[in-house]
């Protein structure tokens, strides 16, 4: 059996005449020992789908279980058995970095000395400033003294929703190592990103949108499942430039995509391209690109709405 097993899931909040879909069947399994991410923007899902797995809510259909026991009947277990570090810090921000560490400690029936091991590399970066309100920490420090909260109990399953959102690219970084090397320690780790970049991060991801998942493979696996050539182009009016693209005959889609706009070419569709590249009169750049996992959620999208 995996460490989560997801089989059915559907959420729904509001009354029944104004009932809104959050989960719409979900369906998946995560083996122990590995980080999975669920890949979405704001509003897919993930955060209900998170609080349903760690007890702190329930489903309205479907069943789901975190190391072999349900998380409905056995929500105590489950309970003493993982972490989670929600997306809004959550400690208390009139208790200092200790004392936030120590109060999750005594929760759970252990110390920080207990299990130092395994909260040190993540700890000691914070621990110079072990006298400071939480409060006063910044984005980085506040994530770090989460994350050892979380950790201190030495859960099985770790659940960390959106962990990097409002953090600075450096903390990015280093929050993603640190989720490495707690993953050659043997823990679980389900995190959930709006950043399609953070997915090649993850052993497999389930890529979310609208309460459904829309795939669930490898990084590499959904890269290779997207099947059709890739332009990068630009010019100096790039608004026209998107428009021009989307009316081509030769062009399945086309997008924003950094200094970019990225175009999925029909078979032959090349040529139509540069013609118009050469007809706008405009100096521009265009050349083939190999397509990330966003240019793939991008294409999953198009299909889902059938265009």
């Amino acid at each position: 059996m995996g460490a989560v097993t997801v089989d059915n899931i559907v959420k729904f909040y509001g009354k029944k005449e104004a009932r809104v879909t959050a989960l719409q069947g979900l369906s998946f399994d995560v083996q122990k020992g590995e980080l999975f991410g669920l890949i979405g923007p704001d509003g897919a899902g993930k955060t209900s789908l998170f609080r349903i797995l760690t007890t702190l809510l329930l489903a309205d259909a479907g069943t789901a279980s975190v190391d072999g026991f349900d998380v409905v009947k056995d929500y105590k277990a489950i309970r003493n058995r993982v972490g989670y570090m929600p997306g809004r810090f959550s400690l208390y921000q009139d208790l200092s970095v200790r004392e936030n560490l120590e109060f999750f400690a005594t929760i759970f029936n252990t110390t920080i000395e207990e299990n130092y091991e395994l909260v040190k590399d993540i700890y000691s970066q914070i621990e110079p400033f072990r006298d400071r309100k939480a409060g006063k920490l910044s984005g980085g420090m506040k994530q770090k003294l989460a994350l050892s909260c979380a950790l201190i109990h030495r859960p099985s399953v770790l659940f960390l929703d959106e962990p990097t959102t409002g953090v600075d690219a450096v903390s990015r970084k280093e929050f993603w190592e640190m989720l490495a090397h707690l993953k050659q320690q043997g823990i679980t780790i389900l995190v959930s990103t709006p950043y399609m970049d953070e997915a090649a991060r993850c052993d497999r991801v389930a890529l979310m949108q609208e309460g459904k998942i829309m795939s669930v493979n490898t990084p590499a696996g959904i890269v290779n499942e997207f099947g059709r050539p890739l332009l990068a182009v630009k010019n100096t009016n790039m608004l026209q430039l998107l428009q021009a693209m989307k009316s081509c005959e030769g062009v399945e889609d086309a997008y924003p995509f950094g200094e970019y706009h990225h175009v999925v070419l029909k078979p032959g569709g090349e040529a139509a391209v540069k013609t118009i590249l050469e007809q706008m009169k405009m100096p521009y750049e265009q050349h083939p690109v190999t397509p990330d996992v966003e240019d793939c959620f991008m294409a999953l999208m198009r299909n889902k709405d059938g265009q």
